[in-house]
């Protein structure tokens, strides 16, 4: 082994820098041992790692209805509202037919690297029949063939998704530039993670607001990158009750290996904040959700995330659970015949738990599903 560069592009001493990493902030390393002391101090520390810009809040949402779909089982509608004190953004905003109000769930596209389109991704497109085919064409490729947020809106959820900066109308980003934008937004003062994760919290927020929405049975939902941002979510905010991840779960180390895909950079930049693994690992930060119902799934021929990793995460985030009482609100799976997918059956399950933790469509709630108090 050379002194210099190895393995696609890890430093020689890869192994030391790992070795350092001690995570002294994980629920099973803290010195402070009450459990809501110990949650607000990690969360406090994950929330700087954010690199949230000084100055103002982004104030009202402002929002603004662009078109409207009134024909089938549901409403469509996209929706425009103020994601940030320096955007808006746009939405693909589904609503049941019915008074409400409604359970919800803010549903979070992949990454993926296909950035012509970011929400049609999980809903299917109606105001621009242009990027029907493509959406069609992902949805076959990693949805089973389905449309995921129409699939929630046809059993009585509403459903939000709003493009991330870089995919469908906020870009589209090429590749090769996702590296520049992260570097750029660093030398302002913030972070291509920090930011995206900050603008999930708005989204989280906005629809939460809506007065269509059951503030206390607002979920998230993601698949790949957006598996990431819902249980990152669902750590860092407290409009979110309840949050399915299917694959993306993994301890850093296990992650941090010659020819893990997140050596590449790119895409590994909007997951990626600044010093926060100091301090916690991965699962660390997922943990911070306890105790509110959790869905994680992985893929048991996932080339992304290795089995030792996935089994190592889950037992470290099943301890916190449990510790809480918690044990039956978090669900951890591996689907042993399945790759980096989100196939019909995973969704199926996901659905069911979703109707069990949010409580069924329609204003009624299944017995025994919790109205857990905002952290």
């Amino acid at each position: 082994m050379s002194d210099g560069i190895t393995e696609r592009v890890l430093p020689a001493f890869y192994e030391q820098l790992k070795d350092g990493l001690t995570f002294p902030l994980a629920r099973e390393n803290s010195r402070t041992r009450d459990f809501p002391a110990w949650r607000a101090e990690a969360r406090a520390r994950a929330a700087e790692a954010l690199l949230r810009p000084p100055g103002p809040g982004p104030g009202p949402f402002a929002p603004t209805v662009r078109d409207e779909r009134p024909a089938g089982p549901f409403s469509g509608r996209t929706v425009e509202f103020a994601l940030s004190r320096y955007a808006r953004a746009r939405g693909s905003l589904l609503l049941p037919h019915g008074t409400g109000p409604f359970p919800a769930v803010l549903l979070l596209h992949d990454h993926g690297s296909e950035f012509s389109i970011g929400r049609e991704k999980v809903v299917r497109p109606w105001a621009d029949p242009a990027r029907l085919p493509r959406a069609t064409a992902w949805a076959d490729a990693y949805y089973g063939g389905r449309f995921v947020g129409d699939e929630l809106a046809a059993r009585g959820y509403a459903v939000l998704a709003v493009d991330t900066l870089g995919w469908g109308d906020r870009g589209p980003l090429a590749y090769a530039d996702q590296q520049a934008l992260a570097a750029n937004l660093l030398q302002l003062g913030t972070s291509l993670a920090g930011l995206t994760a900050q603008e999930d919290i708005r989204a989280a927020a906005f629809l939460a607001s809506l007065p269509q929405v059951d503030e206390d049975r607002v979920g998230a939902l993601g698949f790949s990158m957006g598996a990431y941002r819902a249980w990152q979510l669902s750590a860092l905010s407290d409009d979110i009750r309840a949050a399915a991840a299917v694959c993306w779960m993994t301890g850093l180390k296990d992650m941090l290996v010659p020819g893990n895909n997140t050596l590449r950079g790119q895409s590994a930049y909007f997951t990626l904040h600044p010093g926060l693994h100091r301090h916690l690992d991965i699962p660390d930060v997922a943990s911070l959700a306890a105790p509110k119902p959790a869905l994680f799934h992985a893929g048991g021929q996932d080339p992304l995330f290795p089995a030792a990793g996935v089994a190592g995460a889950f037992a470290k985030m099943r301890a916190v659970w449990d510790e809480q009482g918690a044990g039956g609100r978090l669900t951890t799976t591996v689907w042993p015949e399945h790759g980096h997918v989100f196939t019909a059956d995973m969704q199926d399950a996901v659905y069911a738990w979703l109707d069990t933790w949010l409580g069924a469509p329609a204003g009624t709630s299944p017995a025994g599903a919790p109205r857990l108090p905002r952290s």
